[in-house]
C-alpha cells in the first residue's frame, strides 16, 4: 500500500468512528411516542379543537426538540389550524362548502350513490395532516392557533387522529 492510500484510509476509518459515534448519542437519545385520540364529530363540516388534548397528552414532553405529526384517519376528515373563535369557524365551513359544494354532480356518488362526493373532495382540498415544531418540550403554536379537525362527511363520523411525537 502506498502512502495515498494508507493517508485514504486512515481518512475513511476516522471519519466512520466519528459517524458511528455520533449515531450512538443520537440514535440514544432518539424518542418516538405515538397515541391515537378518538372524536365523535357531527354532519360536515364539523370542526373539533383537539389543541388541548395534544397538549395534554404531550404532558410532560419526553421530546425536546422535534416534531408532532397529526394524521386523520380516514378519506373524508381533514386536519388544519384556525383561530378556533365562532366567526372563524364560520368563515372556514362557509369557503370549504364553497370549495366543493353538496348538490354538485360528482363521479363518486355516481359510482356509490352515497352523497358525499363532494365531503371526499373537501378533506383532500384541506389535507389529512399537519406536522408542527417541538422546541423545549412544547407545541409551538401562535397565541390564537389551534389545531381543528374537521369531518367533511354527510353523516356522524367518530374520528381516529394519529399522533407521532419524534426528536430528541
Amino acid at each position: 500500500m502506498n502512502r495515498a492510500e494508507d493517508r485514504k484510509l486512515n481518512y475513511q476509518l476516522a471519519l466512520y468512528k466519528i459517524i458511528e459515534y455520533w449515531y450512538q448519542i443520537f440514535m440514544e437519545k432518539y424518542t418516538v411516542k405515538t397515541h391515537t385520540l378518538t372524536v365523535g364529530m357531527e354532519i360536515g363540516p364539523d370542526m373539533v379543537n383537539i389543541t388541548g388534548q395534544i397538549m395534554g397528552w404531550m404532558s410532560p414532553s419526553p421530546v425536546r426538540n422535534g416534531t408532532l405529526h397529526v394524521f386523520v384517519v380516514g378519506s373524508t376528515g381533514s386536519v388544519t389550524t384556525i383561530e378556533f373563535e365562532p366567526g372563524v369557524v364560520d368563515d372556514l365551513k362557509r369557503s370549504i362548502t364553497d370549495l366543493a359544494p353538496p348538490g354538485q354532480v360528482y363521479a363518486h356518488e355516481q359510482a356509490w350513490h352515497d352523497g358525499n362526493g363532494h365531503s371526499h373532495v373537501q378533506a383532500a382540498l384541506m389535507g389529512p395532516s399537519l406536522t408542527l415544531p417541538v422546541l423545549e418540550g412544547k407545541l409551538i403554536l401562535g397565541t390564537w392557533q389551534q389545531v381543528v379537525i374537521i369531518n367533511h362527511d354527510n353523516s356522524p363520523r367518530t374520528r381516529k387522529i394519529q399522533l407521532t411525537l419524534a426528536g430528541i
